[in-house]
């Protein structure tokens, strides 16, 4: 086992890890961190979605040694201070929250989105959301929701 050090939701954590152990596995079953959800295992689904280093990243596919040393966040640290993010609120708001199990990798998709891009058009955000699927929507609601949130932050100045 090796030992890997990165910071996760702004907090330096080191775990003893095995070479092939995934990003997903590390958060959920040695950090219990389980807002990133296991869905394909293959990188498709985008369930497991985090920030490594403000990228959208499938932590399905991400070994842990690629994380030595870099920055991770996972749904359960886009919040500050037990305040929603704007991009939470709008899907609260908007009603893209179904079922829920796609709610984190979507939410991550659109912060990658937005930090890079705070006033993308509606195909620019079709576009951030490829790699995401949803069972249970037809997604009008999740990028509507992303639109509003991009409203949201540039009115209060952004993140």
């Amino acid at each position: 086992m090796d030992k890997v050090m990165f910071t996760v939701n702004g907090k330096s954590v080191e775990v003893e890890a095995e070479k092939n152990w995934t990003l997903l596995y590390v958060l959920r079953e040695k950090l219990d961190i389980t807002g990133p959800k296991p869905g394909c295992n293959t990188g498709d689904c985008g369930a497991c979605k985090v920030l490594l280093d403000g990228e959208a990243v499938n932590s399905c596919t991400t070994l842990i040694g690629k994380c030595e040393g870099r920055d991770v966040v996972t749904i359960e640290g886009i919040a500050r201070e037990g305040q929603l993010h704007p991009i939470q609120e709008s899907f609260v708001e908007k009603g893209a929250v179904q079922c829920g199990y796609c709610t984190p990798g979507m939410v991550i998709s659109a912060k990658a989105l937005l930090d890079k891009n705070p006033e993308p058009s509606r195909n620019e955000v079709i576009g951030a959301l490829d790699n995401n699927l949803c069972r249970c929507t037809g997604y009008v609601k999740i990028v509507d929701a992303i639109l509003d949130a991009s409203e949201k932050m540039r009115g209060k100045g952004g993140e």
